[in-house]
């Protein structure tokens, strides 16, 4: 075989201002030169495997790691295999040519252009070429795998100018020697390079080795076959991503090969309140290399409460393979792990409902986020959706439905479904509705203002209330009215009277027919105002009512003995203070009672007694 002669030469990228753009522009963030560098290098490594597989080579494969080793005092990273190598050939190939037709009309094609370098991956083999943005000068001594190859040096300092001649090495594969820049030392720490190793080759399918240790684990459970793996290999999986997390619920082993390639492991962890924490802890790979946590084009927005890892060669990736581009097989794949996940919930809940009911407290926040954002998802979730009345027993919405349906359909024959976010707070409203056989729901997860807006919406004729927003014959009106002891004059006297002792003014007053177990007065709030209160406080935007203190109704209960009392006192500050006592209760009763008004009611309190 002809020997390597050494040589100059010139890069053909009819350009002098590469190195600047690959620095610059292609890639935001530096620390990746270290991901592709350790990924060409697996590549290389996975290549000659498959020649063995093909019987295309006969040799020794030997010890197949892949090792980064730091230089503190020469400041270089030397990034080794043991893989297929290369020849003086292929590197006038591969890496002279920079695997692309003309830089000029490159740069000229998407400098300018707003997502311009996010479009360019598949186009141009640039990932070598990182090197270029922590290194002054890379080097690479390599040795093919090829019977009779010569070991080959090439080195460029990032001018157009490279050399490349005959070099000393005896064992297959390539070194890739990185000459750190003065801006770039940061990367001459152990520390850092370990940091990002960790970060992207966690599960890169070669051993790779840094600081005389294996830092990956490369057979990742989502790379085995599911029937091969027990219930403790997927929570020590678990454990490996999340070491401080409490243990899942469940999970799902994603595996499919048609019309796309995908596998991965989605855990339902334990869900808080707090969405934003729980979100971005799935895993972007492809091919085992992580890419990134940002996946909200693949995933549907609520799916990124779970955790877990996805792997898939066919996600199109950017240059810097840092985020995705738009594509159909994204959205199929987004429409893939929807069902994927809906057909699980659905199973579970077939096969073990008990199970599926004490997992709800955690799994609903979820589900009622997936109902909400997701038509497609509503449609498999709404039979194994589950809402929980204030005894602790759950209900699908059709077995609600059937169990309401004689006591809290209305006179317009709509069922009313009525629901606590507070049960102590609102405890005099539950008793209310108890005493007339109602059942209540209890609604109290940050998500369920926005849920009973869908339950109205997909549900026909279901009204959602709360079991304060009126008085409790109101909340549910029947054909039967009840007739009030007062006259239309004392009504009006006792409206004036009510009236006189409030001092705020987002309160108005009506005298109506209660029964005689109800409080002498009740303060309930409009539904669609306090709903609308409540989603805004979700989004952490201003109310649309500005600073306006929330309207409610003072309801004064024209058949109870105390407001005939009232009515009948002759003394006027008398009147006055029960009034004010019976108002007291009622604000009491909402938890709007505090502060000096809360102790002077408390000493009139003591007073009457």
């Amino acid at each position: 075989m002809e020997s390597v002669a050494q040589e100059k030469g010139t890069l053909s990228i009819h350009t002098e201002n590469i190195f600047p753009i690959i620095k610059k522009f292609l890639y935001s963030d530096h620390e990746i030169f270290l991901r592709e560098l350790v990924s060409n290098a697996v590549d290389a490594t996975q290549k000659l495997k498959q020649l063995t597989s093909y019987g295309e080579f006969n040799g020794e494969l030997g010890e197949l790691k892949v090792s980064v080793k730091l230089d503190k005092e020469a400041k270089t990273i030397t990034v080794s295999d043991r893989g297929i190598g290369m020849t003086a050939d292929e590197i006038k190939k591969y890496i002279n040519q920079i695997a692309f037709s003309g830089a000029a009309e490159f740069v000229e094609q998407y400098k300018d252009k707003e997502g311009g370098k996010e479009n360019i991956i598949g186009h141009f083999g640039l990932g070598f070429y990182s090197a270029y943005m922590v290194a002054s000068k890379v080097e690479i001594v390599t040795l093919s795998y090829k019977e009779g190859a010569e070991a080959v040096r090439w080195e460029c300092d990032g001018s157009t100018e490279f050399e490349i001649g005959p070099a000393e090495r005896s064992e297959r594969g390539t070194d890739v020697i990185l000459h750190i820049a003065p801006d770039s030392e940061e990367f001459l720490s152990e520390f850092r390079l370990r940091e990002i190793l960790e970060k992207y080759g966690k599960f890169l399918p070669v051993e790779i080795e840094f600081e005389d240790k294996i830092i990956n684990n490369p057979n990742p459970i989502w790379t085995k076959n599911p029937a091969d793996l027990k219930d403790e290999d997927y929570l020590e999986f678990y454990k490996e991503l999340y070491p401080y997390s409490e243990d899942p619920l469940f999970w799902i082993h994603l595996n499919v090969d048609y019309p796309f390639n995908l596998t991965g492991v989605l855990y339902f962890p334990k869900l808080k309140n707090d969405f934003q924490v729980q979100k971005e802890k799935i895993k972007l790979y492809s091919r085992q290399v992580f890419i990134t946590d940002e996946v909200k084009d693949i995933v549907p927005d609520f799916l990124q409460l779970l955790h877990g890892v996805i792997d898939s060669p066919d996600i199109p990736l950017n240059v810097s393979r840092s985020y995705l581009q738009a594509d159909s097989n994204v959205k199929k794949i987004n429409g893939y792990i929807t069902r994927k996940v809906a057909d699980k919930l659905s199973e579970i809940f077939k096969n073990d409902r008990e199970g599926f009911e004490k997992k709800f407290d955690d799994i609903g926040l979820f589900v009622k986020y997936g109902i909400i954002s997701d038509d497609k998802f509503y449609e498999k979730a709404k039979d194994f959706c589950l809402v929980k009345n204030i005894d602790g027993k759950h209900f699908t919405f059709e077995e609600y439905r059937e169990a309401v349906k004689d006591n809290q359909t209305d006179k317009n024959g709509n069922q009313i479904w009525l629901y606590t976010n507070d049960p102590k707070k609102q405890d005099a409203f539950v008793e209310s509705a108890k005493k007339r056989s109602y059942d209540v729901l209890l609604l109290d997860t940050v998500i369920d203002p926005h849920f009973i807006g869908v339950l109205e919406q997909k549900l026909e004729k279901v009204n959602v209330k709360r079991v304060d927003a009126d008085t409790v014959d109101k909340l549910i009106e029947k054909d039967i009215t009840l007739e009030s002891v007062l006259s239309e004059e004392q009504k009006e006297k006792a409206k004036v009277l009510f009236e006189g002792i409030m001092e705020s003014k987002a309160a108005s007053v009506q005298v109506e027919a209660m029964p005689t177990d109800e409080l002498p007065v009740v303060i309930t709030f409009p539904e669609f105002m306090r709903r609308m209160t409540d989603m805004q406080a979700i989004s952490g935007q201003a109310s649309m009512f500005g600073n306006m203190p929330m309207m409610y109704t003072v309801s004064v209960n024209a058949n109870h003995p105390l407001t005939e009392k009232i009515l009948a006192t002759e003394d006027e500050a008398q009147q006055k203070e029960l009034a004010k006592q019976a108002y007291d209760l009622a604000l009491l009763s909402q938890g709007m009672l505090s502060g000096k008004a809360l102790t002077t009611f408390i000493q009139r309190t003591v007073e009457v007694l």
